[in-house]
């Protein structure tokens, strides 16, 4: 079996990937809107995990008030979201500010 290696060439790779030989896509003369940062993610994190903490307190609610639609099996799994939400969240800001404590005590 004889095996041959071509030459590599990167702009034939780049144009078979949909990007110009300067990293754009091709197509796409105007950049749209930037991507959201991290800032964005964090803030739409804490969004979702405050939303599912107000919903796991109306259901609790609305069991004590002993509504018939809701179950105490929804109010519970809804309880643990909230719960498994919060500590997820607190373990992201807590490992920031440990990052955050590194950084700054580096000596430059």
């Amino acid at each position: 079996m004889k095996l041959e290696l071509k030459p590599f060439d990167f702009a034939q790779a780049v144009a078979r990937a949909g990007l110009r030989p300067d990293g754009h896509p091709l197509g796409s003369a105007v950049p749209g809107p930037a991507p959201p940062g991290f800032g964005a993610a964090m803030t739409e994190a804490l969004r979702a995990v405050s939303d599912s903490q107000l919903e796991a307190a109306d259901l609790q609610r609305e069991l004590q008030l002993d509504n018939p639609t809701v179950s105490l099996e929804q109010t519970m799994i809804a309880m643990n979201k909230s719960q498994l939400g919060f500590t997820a969240a607190l373990t992201v800001r807590n490992r920031l500010v440990q990052a955050y404590s590194e950084i700054m005590n580096m000596q430059v």
